[in-house]
């Protein structure tokens, strides 16, 4: 009996050792898929409701960025290009609290595939009134 519970502790414990450094491996290079789920459950429906259509976007996609943003926000948030103004690319998040959708106040300024300018905080066609500041409250 004792060495059936040592065999199943030691198992437990093999398989601990294992398991957490792929997870964290995978964690580190795609994000947490928690934050990856709200974000694309959440904004394309945000999107939608604002009365965006599939024509209205060139392309939207989750990003996982390597660098801290905003901390009253989910890591991974959403990119969005909008088909008459392809040089900007819109950066949205969901917040932790509420879960609710806000849009950065900066834009990427696209030069060409995956080739960026400065980001810009000038009001454009697609900027929302309630933006939040994509480098604010990063401890």
């Amino acid at each position: 009996m004792v060495k059936r519970i040592l065999l199943i502790m030691f198992s437990l414990l093999a398989a601990a050792v294992i398991l957490i450094p792929i997870s964290l491996f995978y964690i580190l290079n795609n994000g947490n898929p928690y934050h990856k789920y709200l974000v694309n459950k959440h904004i394309p429906q945000h999107l939608e409701e604002l009365g965006y259509s599939e024509e209205d976007i060139i392309e939207q996609a989750y990003l996982q960025p390597k660098h801290p943003i905003n901390n009253d926000v989910y890591h991974g948030h959403y990119k969005v290009v909008f088909s008459d103004e392809p040089q900007l690319e819109y950066l949205y998040g969901v917040t932790k609290k509420g879960k609710n959708v806000v849009q950065f106040c900066e834009k990427e300024t696209l030069l060409g595939p995956r080739h960026y300018g400065e980001m810009t905080t000038d009001e454009t066609k697609h900027s929302e009134e309630d933006c939040i500041g994509y480098f604010d409250n990063r401890d």
